[in-house]
């Protein structure tokens, strides 16, 4: 099929001039917000230019604005193709499992074991896990898909006393949160987690397929069973151009 080009009908919907009680660079910005909302998925966007002529702003104006709809995930850019309409990001809810989020979407989840081994908690582990020091706990770490691209790196460990024969379980094809379900009764109750922006480290930038100076999202949590228990002790690095968090919680 071929690539979609802009043409002169592209700008039929845009306004022809911009307010003069505004900031122009906030309504450029709607502007390609609303775009983005009413375009296929693919259509390529009014070029820098384009825009610049047509509201008699500064290329730099523009350029800033597409840079932060970019950075939204509302568009994506191809090198030599210019800028265009993004496919809706997939989101996480904290409260919830990646597969689980990914099935609701639509979404095909995947997972590929990069570290699946069993150990014992420091002081700082077993601290995290609210368990002895010496538990014996799996180290488990996945890069995991949506659709086949790579989205994260997770990282978590649990207690084989709480979880005992987890550790014989394959995670390549089977979601953690629905084993601990069905074999262990696990309900997930509070999440509380600490989540930094910052650039991946050169392993993880490579299993990501992303640049170094790309934005993650980095989550550190620890998620409790209903009844209180610790159920696993993590930190994952998430893309942050091609994925969103959102957070649930309860008002007290």
């Amino acid at each position: 099929m071929a690539r979609p080009r802009n043409n002169p009908g592209d700008l039929a919907e845009l306004p022809t001039e911009l307010r003069t009680d505004r900031p122009k660079g906030d309504q450029i910005r709607e502007i390609l917000e609303k775009l983005t909302r009413s375009l296929a998925v693919g259509t390529v966007l009014p070029s820098e230019r384009v825009l610049a002529e047509r509201f008699g702003v500064a290329r730099m104006t523009v350029r800033q604005e597409v840079d932060r709809v970019v950075a939204e995930g509302l568009a994506a850019r191809r090198p030599g193709g210019g800028t265009f309409v993004a496919e809706p990001r997939p989101s996480r809810m904290l409260a919830s499992s990646f597969s689980q989020d990914m099935i609701n979407r639509g979404i095909k989840p995947g997972a590929k074991v990069l570290e699946h081994r069993i150990g014992s908690a420091d002081e700082d582990l077993a601290r995290e896990l609210e368990e002895p020091v010496g538990t014996p706990v799996l180290h488990l770490i996945r890069l995991r898909t949506a659709d086949g691209e790579p989205m994260a790196v997770e990282r978590t460990s649990l207690s084989l006393r709480r979880y005992p024969g987890l550790e014989d379980i394959d995670f390549a094809e089977t979601s953690l949160y629905g084993e601990l379900s069905s074999r262990w009764g696990v309900a997930l109750g509070m999440v509380s987690a600490s989540i930094v922006a910052a650039p991946p480290d050169p392993v993880d930038a490579e299993l990501l397929e992303i640049g170094e100076t790309t934005p993650c999202l980095i989550i550190t949590s620890a998620p409790r069973t209903a009844s209180g228990e610790v159920i696993e002790f993590g930190r994952s690095v998430y893309r942050s151009d091609r994925y969103d968090i959102t957070v649930a919680y309860r008002a007290t």
